[in-house]
């Protein structure tokens, strides 16, 4: 999907991704896009066809970066808690740098907007899911993390956990320091998940 994204559909999914942020599902309209971006909602249909497309997009593109950022730290020879602790630091850098992909993490409003982008949505937490429940397997058989706990259980800790602390530095405005405190909550979990 990332190869045939221009750089303009780009800017205009960040800037979606902004107004999104600062005004939430019903503030992201062509015609709010287009001041954002500074020129006309007809030049906006030049890239995207509707919002839905603008949406679908930005999930999309988010989509691909996880992957290959998550899926990298996956196919590494580290440990199992190795793994899953690269995997939140990797999210958190990532997050920290690219603040406007958060609404894909966050917004609830979003995944009911349509079946299109509900399924967008659903790709995203699908992959996330799987990715960790072979990791935490893999921290299991090296006996890293307790196996007195089913793997979906903490999978579900370590989502919620994450959820908590971007929902956290949403609302501190940005202010809190999400790698420090991030990465200290996952420290956490693990300690708690050990064997």
């Amino acid at each position: 999907m990332i190869q045939q994204t221009s750089t303009r559909q780009i800017e205009i999914i960040e800037a979606a991704g902004r107004l999104l942020m600062k005004s939430g599902i019903k503030g992201l309209t062509t015609k709010n896009l287009a001041q954002e971006m500074g020129f006309s909602e007809s030049a906006l249909y030049r890239h995207f066809k509707n919002k839905e497309d603008i949406i679908v997009l930005l999930i999309g593109h988010l989509e691909s970066n996880i992957k290959d950022r998550l899926g990298e730290v996956s196919q590494s020879k580290l440990s199992g808690t190795e793994k899953l602790q690269a995997i939140f630091k990797s999210q958190f850098a990532y997050f920290s740098q690219n603040p406007h992909f958060i609404i894909a993490i966050l917004s609830e409003g979003l995944f009911d907007e349509t079946e299109k982008i509900h399924s967008a949505v659903m790709k995203i937490i699908s992959f996330k899911l799987q990715l960790l429940a072979g990791i935490i397997e893999q921290a299991k058989e090296e006996n890293q993390i307790t196996d007195e706990v089913p793997t979906l259980d903490l999978v579900h800790i370590l989502i919620g956990s994450f959820r908590l602390m971007m929902l956290r530095w949403k609302l501190s405005q940005f202010q809190i320091d999400l790698n420090l405190e991030g990465n200290r909550i996952i420290q956490t979990n693990l300690k708690l998940f050990k064997k």
